[in-house]
């Protein structure tokens, strides 16, 4: 499956300030029926945006109108418990592109860089400041460059490298996951093959 191509995305973040994230609050186990990677959006953070009769809880961030952009900014430990990739599958699904933390599990981390969607580790510091910013001002925007793998808030000019390896930031730049970069090495490997 192709994803979005994206070299640099300038956004407003959605916050949620919250430690130790596990993939199962972000897409509860009894909604991975599914075998496609479509419709787990709407199901992202469920059991935080409903309450016990369906309807949308008023304070959490998602159901907030004041809060929208394409990046999301989490708390310390982001992407911990179980290894599914559905929780990438739901964020990217949602219209999420990027998420930012100064802590994410490993496994989650690897899972959203195979499904398009960028994991940014900022420093602790850095990300307190991020928090504020929105919370100042939920219209700030912020800017993040794959090729110079930099995070800026735009309205101070303040930013921070972030790592990422250089397959992945291809893969990312150009839109493709493991089969459609090996789609797109064809003709080398078959040239190779040939000699």
């Amino acid at each position: 499956m192709s994803y979005d191509k994206f070299s640099k995305i300038i956004s407003p973040a959605v916050p949620l300030p919250l430690e130790n994230v596990d993939t199962d609050q972000i897409i509860p186990a009894r909604y991975l029926k599914a075998i496609e990677r479509k419709g787990f959006g709407e199901n992202l953070f469920h059991d935080w945006r409903y309450d016990k009769n369906n309807k949308p809880v008023k304070d959490f961030v998602l159901n907030n109108k004041k809060y929208s952009g394409k990046i999301l900014v989490g708390g310390k430990n982001f992407g911990s418990g179980s290894s599914r990739e559905h929780a990438a599958w739901a964020l990217y699904d949602y219209g999420f592109r990027v998420v930012v933390s100064s802590f994410f599990a490993d496994i989650f981390k690897g899972n959203s860089l195979n499904n398009g969607l960028l994991p940014v580790v900022v420093s602790p510091e850095f990300l307190q400041k991020i928090f504020d910013k929105i919370e100042k001002n939920p219209e700030t925007k912020f800017e993040v460059d794959i090729e110079k793998q930099k995070f800026t808030i735009l309205s101070t000019g303040e930013s921070t490298t972030f790592e990422i390896n250089n397959y992945k930031k291809h893969c990312l730049e150009n839109g493709l996951d493991d089969i459609d970069y090996l789609i797109n090495m064809k003709k080398s490997i078959e040239q190779f093959e040939n000699k």
